[in-house]
């Protein structure tokens, strides 16, 4: 029997969340009774069968909003959304992210500003709205994530550690703001998942520098992680149930690293 955490009957929102990293957590806090608002890019086709299998898999209520992340006011309407579907918000997953590498020499502007608005810009938005609802709750969860990158540089990808840094002292921030309300703000900085769009990297790279893909994930996308493995969603999932559970309650403000010991070298 999976564990509970105590929190069927909530309402979450998971921005990025129609595909890897996010659809994993929606699909975890729907597994414990959570009612989810979905967001992100995708087939809108796609998208709805997603939904549907997900709803008639977890018996959850799930619904979803195609904010533009980029816009204030439809991520304040996507919270909007859930109070009037569901007349409450307990918990905030700030997931949405793109990536662009660069030497910094060359970097577009309109990259740097896409990843700044995407990543950090969209989870202050949704914060800013999302708080007022959770402290008249007297309860709630904000989760951000961030990445090792919020924690640690990697070179050519300046916009992504600005903006996941960013996320980081966002999160300490709110954390401290809130810390006598009831409502927590913590960060999950993971190593390297093996969503799809890393898989792809992995063909690609293995292509470019004519060596095998295993060289490729231990030689070049693993070399930072001591314990060579990719992340899994089951380890996420698990780290944010902790958060979003009353055991989580006394964890605010911070930055919990799931990257296989990167960030500790």
């Amino acid at each position: 029997m999976a564990a509970d955490y105590g929190i069927a009957g909530h309402v979450a929102i998971v921005t990025g969340s129609t595909s890897g990293i996010g659809f994993a957590l929606a699909s975890a806090l729907a597994e414990q009774g959570v009612h989810v608002i979905l967001n992100g890019l995708g087939d809108p086709a796609q998208i709805e069968t997603n939904r549907r299998e997900l709803q008639a898999r977890t018996n959850s209520s799930i619904r979803y909003h195609g904010a533009d992340m980029t816009r204030p006011d439809e991520i304040a309407d996507l919270v909007d959304f859930a109070v009037r579907e569901f007349g409450r918000l307990d918990i905030l997953v700030n997931n949405a992210g793109i990536q662009h590498v660069s030497p910094i020499e060359d970097f577009p502007p309109e990259k740097w500003d896409a990843l700044i608005a995407i990543i950090l810009s969209s989870a202050f938005h949704a914060t800013r709205a999302a708080v007022p609802i959770m402290k008249a709750q007297g309860r709630g969860r904000i989760v951000n994530i961030a990445s090792a990158h919020g924690l640690v540089a990697s070179p050519f990808k300046s916009a992504y550690v600005a903006a996941k840094f960013g996320v980081v002292g966002l999160t300490k921030a709110v954390g401290v703001e809130l810390a006598r309300t009831g409502v927590t703000c913590n960060a999950i900085c993971p190593g390297y998942v093996k969503t799809p769009l890393v898989e792809a990297q992995i063909g690609d790279q293995a292509r470019s520098r004519g060596i095998s893909e295993d060289r490729v994930v231990d030689e070049v996308i693993l070399a930072a992680q001591p314990n060579k493995a990719f992340v899994e969603y089951d380890h996420l999932a698990g780290m944010l149930l902790y958060l979003v559970s009353d055991m989580g309650a006394s964890a605010t403000g911070a930055a919990l690293s799931v990257d296989g010991g990167w960030t500790a070298t």
